[in-house]
């Protein structure tokens, strides 16, 4: 006589195991142990033994019964199984095709979205523009509206499927009869044919067009930063919405400027006398030329800071700074008027030299953060 195995145990669920538990489990064996996918010699019987304890385990009354009586709670509800009351055709559908409706194989699908790359100024990322692009993309067909049949005709019932889109063929396998539904190959699933395709898009219902829209770019964008156009994409198909367009932004190098995040950084090179005494001088901003009071004393990597003049944060909230770096010049060649000066001012300086804690890349990172 043949022991019966543990319905939990040939599903390696615990007795607690809801019905998702149970659905996953079976899933898991029964693509395992497919005959179709298992060429092992017990790979059939397996199966059967995995599809009988889901059979019982998934249905609650049965269920109920084997777990206070066992094997032999089910002996009065029928002995087996019966597997025409189990819902499978979302699991088969997996590796047998079965259980698909024309519902799910046709229904709406969003288009495919788009990608446009476009090239900014360091200005015009900063404060922001409008610029007007050319994308190529589908459109409904202008002569045929989108029936993909001349005018003056219509597409017709496929006479193949009746209409449904589908077509339906019986496979007996060892649960019995199974009926397998697959897509119609004379009309792709549409349940029509078009006998007379439009000349203009030659059945398609769609034509390739290059269209212009005028895309607003935000103050404070940066490198690599995409935006999104919602629904000017590639069409929907069989009435689902339009995919999107993203815009890429590439920001041309400026020939002063150069970016840290929402800051804007300038390289400023004076000279000695400048930078001992002090001066006022011009200097450009994204906003203008502007003045900038450079203090006595100041040495070279010193960072001046002029506030609110830096790059506009996307969401709102200000703008950034511009930040200043001060690059001291020492003079390579003098006259000789030069050099008596220096010569006098280097007998008042003295000559003795002392050893600096940190260099000047040190300071640098101490600034920057790094």
């Amino acid at each position: 006589m043949v022991t019966q195995r543990d319905y939990y145990e040939v599903l390696g669920v615990p007795r607690t195991a809801s019905p998702d538990d149970l659905k996953g489990a079976f899933r898991r064996l029964a693509r395992q142990y497919h005959p179709d996918v298992n060429k092992a010699h017990d790979a059939e019987e397996r199966f059967k033994e995995i599809n009988e304890a889901y059979a019982v385990l998934s249905d609650p009354e049965k269920r109920a019964a084997y777990d206070r009586f066992g094997h032999a709670g089910l002996n009065g509800m029928g002995g087996m199984p019966d597997f025409t009351t189990v819902d499978f055709s979302d699991i088969f559908e997996e590796f047998f095709g079965f259980g698909s409706s024309r519902r799910q194989r046709n229904g709406p699908r969003r288009g495919a979205d788009l990608t446009y790359t476009i090239e900014l100024s360091f200005e015009e990322a900063v404060f922001g523009v409008e610029k007007e692009v050319e994308i190529t993309r589908d459109e409904t067909c202008s002569a045929c509206k989108g029936s993909g049949a001349e005018p003056g005709t219509s597409p017709i019932r496929c006479a193949n499927c009746g209409g449904r889109g589908e077509v339906r063929t019986v496979r007996q396998t060892f649960l019995g009869s199974m009926v397998q539904v697959t897509t119609c190959p004379t009309c792709n699933g549409k349940g029509e044919v078009i006998q007379t395709p439009c000349k203009n898009c030659r059945g398609r219902g769609i034509e390739r067009r290059t269209v212009k829209k005028v895309v607003p770019i935000p103050a404070g964008v940066d490198n690599d930063i995409q935006i999104r156009l919602a629904g000017e994409g590639q069409p929907g198909v069989n009435g689902g919405p339009n995919g999107n367009l993203f815009i890429k932004v590439i920001v041309r190098p400026h020939k002063f400027f150069r970016r840290r995040e929402h800051d804007i950084l300038l390289d400023l090179s004076i000279n000695i006398a400048q930078a001992a005494l002090g001066a006022e001088v011009e200097i450009p901003t994204v906003d203008g030329m502007t003045k900038l009071r450079i203090p006595p004393g100041t040495q070279p990597g010193k960072v001046l800071s002029l506030k609110g003049k830096g790059v506009p944060h996307l969401r709102g909230g200000g703008r950034g700074d511009q930040l200043v770096i001060i690059n001291v010049e020492v003079p390579t060649r003098l006259t000789s008027e030069q050099r008596d000066l220096f010569e006098k001012l280097a007998g008042t300086l003295g000559s003795e030299v002392l050893p600096q804690e940190k260099g000047f890349m040190d300071l640098l990172r101490d600034v920057f953060g790094g």
